[in-house]
């Protein structure tokens, strides 16, 4: 049976830009089709999406919630007080929006409002992003309608009937970068003779990844290799002052790159951190790439993000804790064995998804019992 328009939609996640982009570029795809649809995210308070999504023009509800720590904590202490307040809030936001669907892109936030909106009957969507799946994403699984993944053997953690392979929401301007190789070039005044690297550490920056480039940078000058290196906010000025006066024909040092499709349309090899997003935009760019796991994240997700490539042939992995003594050699022997170079373009290509986004809404469509009336050409 057919909803009836205008369509109300809640979408939730966030506490990082993973959960977050991918949960704007979903609502921006919807509006694209239906342009009165009514849009609401629901994320947690004092995180990222607070901000960002009104910046984006949506409207957010924040809920009282945060993750467990691993240690015992006050803020342990508090959490199920903290699940009760945000449930309660979630049914009431359930109650008053009657949403015909509500879709979950992972974090705490969207636990909440995934319960309440299956225990009311809403038609519910998880998009997981990682190769691991995320705690509340598991949890909430047996009861949701649809669950979008971007990597196969997700059915270790979810039914498989429910699973469709979609791959994760990217960028649309980095499809087809080999026609702006020669623009690439010249926005950062590089010569098309040499190879190029591209350093991407995130928009805050990622210290091993900087520390290893910083110390092998006149081993990379000395072999010719030009650089294009987004340091992060957090590291920009140090960076800036240590490398002085270096060979500044072949360095480019940004904080943060606006323009991501030329950075990559002028690269030859990749250096990048191991998110679920920048493997999806890697895989779409089709560049050789050297991957450096950070650490620093849930049950390791990013160096299993990271081995599904490479057990494909499609990526090269650097431990962060090896990367102050191999990162750059790795670099140095990748950027000139072009056999190896050219074997890990075309399989990381072979992970390539440019329509998850459409992939993905079509699901909630689905979902609801609907189909777009008018279609732009994909």
């Amino acid at each position: 049976m057919k909803a009836e328009k205008p369509y109300r939609i809640i979408i939730s996640g966030g506490g990082t830009g993973g959960h977050i982009f991918p949960a704007l570029a979903i609502a921006n795809e919807f509006k694209r089709r239906y342009a009165d649809a009514d849009i609401l995210f629901v994320g947690a308070e004092g995180r990222m999406e607070m901000t960002k999504v009104p910046e984006a023009g949506y409207k957010i509800v924040g809920l009282w919630i945060s993750g467990l720590q691993r240690k015992l904590t006050l803020t342990n202490l508090s959490f199920p007080f903290k699940l009760i307040s945000s449930y309660l809030k979630a049914g009431s936001l359930i109650k008053k929006m009657k949403p015909h669907a509500v879709i979950g892109t992972g974090g705490y936030a969207s636990g909440p409002i995934m319960l309440a909106a299956t225990k009311a009957g809403i038609p519910s969507l998880i998009q997981e992003q990682n190769s691991y799946a995320g705690l509340t994403n598991k949890q909430l699984a047996q009861k949701a309608g649809r669950i979008c993944v971007a990597y196969s053997g997700m059915e270790k953690y979810f039914p498989a009937s429910k699973i469709v392979f979609t791959g994760n929401p990217v960028r649309k301007d980095i499809i087809d970068l080999e026609s702006k190789r020669e623009k690439a070039l010249a926005h950062f005044a590089f010569n098309s003779s040499e190879r190029t690297l591209l350093i991407l550490g995130g928009s805050l920056g990622a210290r091993t990844i900087n520390e290893s480039i910083l110390a092998g940078i006149d081993q990379l000058i000395d072999a010719h290799i030009q650089v294009i290196w987004q340091t992060g906010k957090l590291y920009y000025e140090g960076i800036k002052s240590q490398i002085g006066h270096k060979d500044l024909r072949r360095i480019r040092v940004v904080d943060f790159l606006k323009q991501m499709d030329l950075a990559y349309a002028a690269s030859d090899v990749v250096i990048s951190r191991a998110g679920a997003l920048a493997i999806s935009e890697l895989c779409i760019a089709r560049r050789p790439s050297i991957l450096v796991p950070s650490p620093n994240v849930a049950e390791d997700h990013q160096t299993k993000n990271a081995m599904a490539l490479v057990n494909e042939d499609a990526a090269l992995m650097v431990k962060d804790v090896e990367a102050k003594n191999t990162l750059v050699s790795e670099v140095l022997k990748l950027v000139y064995d072009e056999p190896l170079a050219e074997k890990l373009s075309i399989n990381i290509g072979k992970w390539a998804k440019p329509q998850a986004t459409e992939d993905i809404v079509d699901e909630i469509e689905k979902l609801i019992g609907t189909k777009s009336e008018v279609r732009a050409i994909r």
